[in-house]
């Protein structure tokens, strides 16, 4: 039986993805790894770690065991040669052209997910290309309304607003918006999830949920009507709770995941309890994206002593995700379209 192909992107090269792929590599991970960045910057980001790794150039031909220490490279050549924690602009098309093959190669049925390493979006920025981050390019390149997603093993938590500041997320959030963001978040929890009746506790806007209107009438005149009529249409949901008693442990036996108003409403709590198995998914894409929870880390970057467990948190993820019944139809029905286009 072949094992599940996951495309690795590594990111910055001046970052820490290149080194935290390479120590991927070296586990045991029953998947079949394909690296799609510059094989030589593999090859000298696992000499930092002080690892052997042997480089196969990736055919696309089904695998059924791979070796710790053995990688598939999907060849994408650098702009410039990397130096270790200082990024350069001039390789700022090389990342996006692994993040546009990891996609495109989903979406044909070459890759069974997407597991990302963290990337420099200044540098990209800087090169004078409008880059916003990973998951508002795979969006685009998709098609696709997505919501983010940040699950451990505990815990799953979307989020309804991302990186906006504190006073402009009451506009944000809209009964459109939650809508779309609650429509997407229980369809996922079906099709990549497997639960077949999603429970989702959604989260008040302000402190006590509102408390009747007395702190805030977000909730009366927003978040209230719109919860009301999605479980007209037959979902489960929960609230609006207060963010303050919803994640005790009595409260969680009740639902399956969790939307927040805002990033810093429920993110603490999830990265207290588990930060280093915590995984950040992209949910409404037609295929698997998995990715680290945390930066480039450009000071660590060249010294081999970066964690990889958030990396082995989402590849692990990713094969998990890729494995569900949905899941592995979707792709067979991808490749059969693939084999019919081609």
């Amino acid at each position: 039986m072949a094992l599940p192909r996951l495309a690795v992107t590594a990111g910055e090269p001046a970052g820490v993805g290149p080194e935290l792929v390479a120590r991927l590599a070296a586990t045991p991970l029953a998947a079949d790894l394909v690296a799609v960045t510059d094989r030589d910057l593999l090859a000298r980001a696992a000499e930092r770690c002080g690892l052997r790794i042997i480089l196969d150039d990736d055919d696309g031909s089904p695998l059924a065991q791979r070796e710790p220490g053995r990688l598939r490279v999907r060849h994408v050549p650098l702009g410039a040669g990397e130096i270790p924690g200082q990024p350069d602009p001039r390789n700022a098309r090389h990342v996006l052209a692994t993040l546009a093959e990891a996609a495109d190669g989903c979406m044909a049925g070459r890759y069974a997910a997407v597991v990302t390493a963290p990337l420099q979006k200044s540098a990209i920025n800087e090169a004078g290309i409008r880059f916003s981050g990973h998951t508002e390019f795979f969006a685009e390149r998709a098609h696709a309304d997505v919501v983010m997603m940040l699950a451990s093993p505990e815990l799953r938590v979307a989020l309804a607003t991302t990186h906006l500041p504190l006073g402009a997320v009451p506009a944000a959030i809209t009964r459109e918006s939650l809508a779309r963001t609650l429509r997407i978040v229980h369809a996922e929890l079906r099709t990549k999830f497997g639960i077949a009746a999603p429970r989702i506790a959604v989260l008040g806007l302000n402190p006590h949920a509102g408390e009747g209107g007395h702190l805030g009438r977000e909730e009366l005149d927003t978040i209230i009507p719109l919860l009301d009529a999605l479980r007209a249409e037959g979902m489960q949901l929960l609230g609006p709770l207060p963010a303050d008693t919803a994640f005790v442990p009595a409260q969680r036996a009740h639902y399956d995941a969790v939307l927040a108003m805002y990033h810093d409403q429920a993110l603490p709590v999830l990265k207290s309890e588990a930060f280093d198995r915590t995984v950040n998914l992209t949910l409404g894409l037609p295929f698997i994206r998995t990715s680290v929870d945390h930066g480039t880390a450009l000071d660590l970057a060249g010294s081999g002593r970066a964690d990889p467990a958030s990396l082995i948190a989402a590849a692990g993820m990713a094969m998990n995700l890729a494995a569900q019944p949905c899941n592995l139809q979707a792709r067979a029905t991808s490749a059969s379209k693939q084999i019919i286009l081609d």
